[in-house]
């Protein structure tokens, strides 16, 4: 079930989301092109390490709860940036549209804190690098589909040797989706590595709470 537009056109352009996939971007780009060993280093110096931040602060480096903050900033792989900024520019420009671009970065950064929390309580024990914006993004979600629940979300779906393209509405393609991450989160119970499950489900419950405190500076609605 992969995005492909939604019919919910924006009053201004959202540069904050355009800065935050440019970032993302750039730092993916550092994270390939350095040499293997420095590419390495990088990610494993700003990854969120549940094991790491229980413990104590690093000695040099980047302190473990500062992670919470540059693991968001980091990437796996090209399909890994890529499915998260095509999710961030369908969803995140109108929900920026909605609270302003300063209030959203704080918004969206704060939904990515608490959804590294969620992964950490879940685990922490672990010491496998977690990396990715997905639980930021996923906060974003909660907010698109509380904020435009009629909004149509033109998705591919993929049924066996079918692929079509449907309209879906935002509040119930965003409730598939989160039944998915629940599913397959209590699915992964005690697996090493993999997806970060549980901090898709604590990012988007996070972004539907905090919606309330970064209330829009006026209301929008989808017509029927």
């Amino acid at each position: 079930m992969i995005p492909i537009r939604d019919e919910n056109p924006t009053r201004s352009v959202a540069w904050m989301t355009i800065l935050l996939i440019v970032t993302n971007v750039t730092i993916a780009i550092l994270q390939w092109i350095l040499p293997h060993g420095a590419g390495r280093a990088l990610t494993m110096a700003g990854a969120l390490i549940p094991a790491h931040l229980r413990d104590a602060p690093a000695a040099g480096g980047i302190p473990p709860v500062l992670t919470l903050v540059t693991s968001q900033l980091l990437h796996g792989g090209v399909l890994h940036l890529a499915g998260n900024m095509l999710f961030l520019w369908i969803f995140g420009n109108n929900v920026e549209d909605v609270m302003g671009p300063l209030r959203f970065v704080v918004f969206y950064l704060l939904c990515g804190i608490i959804a590294g929390l969620v992964q950490y309580a879940s685990g922490t024990d672990s010491r496998i690098p977690t990396v990715g914006a997905s639980g930021a993004i996923s906060g974003v979600l909660g907010a698109y589909a509380v904020l435009f629940p009629r909004a149509r979300i033109h998705t591919l779906i993929f049924l066996v040797i079918y692929i079509t393209v449907i309209p879906i509405p935002a509040l119930l393609w965003v409730g598939i989706w989160f039944a998915l991450q629940v599913v397959q989160g209590l699915a992964s119970r005690g697996m090493a590595g993999g997806v970060a499950w549980f901090a898709h489900i604590g990012g988007l419950l996070a972004g539907v709470l905090l919606l309330f405190v970064f209330r829009p500076r006026r209301e929008r609605t989808i017509p029927a």
